[in-house]
C-alpha cells in the first residue's frame, strides 16, 4: 500500500510542477471597464469553506466590500489540487482548501518568489478530525475500517480525506489499495462495487449517508487529530494588493458571522448553490455542527499541521517539506479582525452552539456533549433537545414529517443523523440519558467493551421505547 501511495502523491506533485509561473501575469489582471479582477479559487461542494468560498459568493459581502473599481471571479473546483496548479501559474489570487492540500500548495510555491503562498485565515475546523470518514456500501458486510484490509478503497490522493484514510490504516495496522478519483467518481464507483470503500471530506460522507448510499464504518474523530480548511494567498499579490486582502478577510469575517447568527438559512444558500441537500449542510454546518466555524489561526491547528509535515513526507518521496510557521501569516487578519483576536484565537468553544429549551424533556438545552436537534417539515427552525434520548422522544412525538434528526457521538461528539447512527441502551442510566448514539460500530464496540451493562438497540426499537414508558 505504501508504494502506490508514494506514487500517486509523487504525480499529484509533479502534475502541479507542470504549470510555471514563467510569463504568468503577478497581481489582479484588468477586466472590463476598467475594473480590476481579483480571481478566488475554491470548492463549492466542500461546504467546511463555504465562509471562503460558496456563501460568500452568494452573500455578496467581497463584492460590497471591494467596491465598483473591482471584479471578483470566482472559479470553482471539486479539490485543492487544480487550485494550486492555477495559483502556481499566477491564475488565481486567493484559495481555500483543506489541511493537507495546503501543505502542497504551500511545498510547490515556496521556492518560487513570483508564486509563493502564505495561509491568512482558517474557514472552519474539527479538533478531533470528523470532517473526513469512511464508508462502505449499505450492503456490504464490513462493519470496522479492519474489514476494508485488502480492499479497494476510493479517495482523491493528497486531500484530507486521503490523510486520514493513510493515518487510520497504518495505526490499525492493516493495509489497502488506495485508488485516485475525484469524489463524485469514488462515490459512483462505491455505488457500482467498483471499490469497497469511500475515504472523503467534508460533506461526501453525510451525502451518502444521507441517501443512503453509504454507512460509515470510520469516523476520523477517532484519530483525535485536528483538521481544518483554510485560505491561501499568493504572498506577491498580498504586498501589491493588501487593500484586496483586507476586504476578503473583513468579508469572510461578515459571512461568518451570518452562518452563526442564520444557520438554516446559510444552509439553504449553499444547498441551492450547490445542488447538495439542505440536511447534509446543517449537518456539518448548522448549531453545534461538526465543522467550527472560526477564522483564526488557532495554535492546536498549527500543531497539527506541523505534524501532518512530517507525515506527508514519510508517505511522498515528492514533498519537500514545509516549513509551517514562514507560511501562516496572521498579519494580515490581525487587522482586519481587530482587538479581539487573541481572545478568540485562544478559544475552541463552537459560537453556533444548540441552545433553547427542550420541549419533551422540559430541560435547558446547554450541555454541546449531549445537545440534540430535530428538523421536522414546514418548520423554519430546528427543535432544540438536552440530550439523544430527548430527540427520540420528540421524533416519536412528531406530527409531522421528519426532514433530519441530529444528536451527537457518545464519545466523539460528532454530530450525526439519528437515524444512522448505531445505538446503545445502558438501563442503568437516567431516564434522560438512556439511549447512547455512535456513529460507527466500531465506535459502539469499543463502548460496551467498557460499559458492560450497556446493549444493542436498532433505531425504531429505541424510538418506540423512549416514546413508551422506558422513562
Amino acid at each position: 500500500m505504501r508504494t502506490a501511495l508514494m506514487a500517486a502523491a509523487t504525480a499529484l506533485l509533479l502534475a502541479a510542477t507542470g504549470c510555471s509561473v514563467a510569463g504568468a501575469a503577478g497581481g489582479a489582471s484588468e477586466g472590463d471597464g476598467g475594473t480590476t479582477t481579483v480571481v478566488v479559487g475554491y470548492q463549492s461542494k466542500t461546504i467546511n469553506t463555504v465562509t471562503a468560498g460558496t456563501l460568500l459568493r452568494s452573500l455578496g459581502y467581497l463584492e460590497k466590500r471591494l467596491g465598483p473599481r473591482y471584479t471578483v471571479e470566482w472559479q470553482d473546483y471539486d479539490t485543492g489540487a487544480p487550485i494550486t496548479a492555477k495559483m502556481v501559474a499566477g491564475k488565481i489570487d486567493i484559495g481555500s482548501m483543506g489541511d493537507y492540500p495546503l501543505l502542497i500548495n504551500a511545498a510547490r510555491t515556496q521556492n518560487v518568489p513570483s508564486a509563493r503562498t502564505e495561509m491568512i485565515s482558517i474557514t472552519g475546523y474539527n479538533l478531533r478530525g470528523g470532517l473526513n470518514m469512511v464508508l462502505v456500501s449499505p450492503t456490504s458486510s464490513a462493519r470496522t475500517l479492519a474489514d476494508l484490509a485488502g480492499t479497494k478503497v476510493s479517495a482523491s490522493v493528497g486531500s484530507a480525506g486521503h490523510g486520514t484514510l493513510v493515518q487510520a490504516l497504518e495505526r490499525a495496522g492493516i493495509g489497502a489499495d488506495v485508488v485516485n478519483h475525484q469524489p463524485a467518481v469514488g462515490a459512483a464507483q462505491l455505488e457500482s462495487g467498483g471499490v469497497q470503500g469511500y475515504a472523503q471530506f467534508v460533506a461526501w460522507p453525510g451525502l451518502l449517508a444521507f441517501q443512503n448510499k453509504g454507512r460509515l464504518v470510520y469516523d476520523g474523530s477517532a484519530l483525535d487529530v485536528p483538521t481544518f480548511h483554510g485560505v491561501v494567498v499568493r504572498k506577491a499579490y498580498a504586498e501589491e494588493h493588501p487593500e484586496v486582502v483586507d476586504a476578503f478577510l473583513k468579508a469572510q469575517i461578515d459571512a461568518t458571522r451570518y452562518l452563526h447568527e442564520h444557520p438554516v438559512e446559510a444552509a439553504e444558500s449553499v444547498a441551492e448553490a450547490t445542488g447538495l441537500p439542505p440536511e447534509v449542510v446543517y449537518l456539518y454546518n448548522g448549531r453545534g455542527g461538526i465543522a467550527t466555524f472560526d477564522v483564526t489561526l488557532k495554535e492546536p491547528l498549527q500543531a497539527a499541521h506541523q505534524r501532518d509535515v512530517a507525515y506527508l513526507k514519510r508517505i511522498s518521496p515528492g514533498f519537500s517539506g514545509v516549513d509551517v510557521s514562514a507560511f501562516v501569516n496572521d498579519s494580515y487578519l490581525r487587522k482586519a479582525y481587530g482587538e479581539d483576536y487573541d481572545a478568540d484565537r485562544a478559544s475552541t468553544a463552537n459560537p453556533a452552539a444548540v441552545t433553547g429549551t427542550d420541549a419533551a424533556c422540559g430541560k435547558p438545552v446547554d450541555d454541546p456533549e449531549t445537545a440534540s436537534e430535530l428538523w421536522l417539515t414546514g418548520e423554519k427552525d430546528l427543535r432544540p433537545a438536552a440530550t439523544p434520548t430527548c430527540l427520540l422522544r420528540q421524533v416519536a412525538a412528531a406530527t409531522a414529517q421528519v426532514r433530519a434528526a441530529y444528536v451527537p457521538d457518545t464519545t466523539t461528539g460528532t454530530r450525526w443523523f439519528a437515524d444512522r447512527a448505531v445505538w446503545l441502551r445502558d438501563p442503568g442510566a437516567g431516564p434522560e440519558h438512556r439511549f447512547l448514539p455512535f456513529t460507527t460500530q466500531e465506535g459502539a464496540d469499543a463502548y460496551r467493551a467498557k460499559h458492560l451493562g450497556t446493549r444493542p438497540v436498532g433505531y425504531a426499537d429505541a424510538l418506540e421505547a423512549a416514546g413508551g414508558d422506558d422513562r
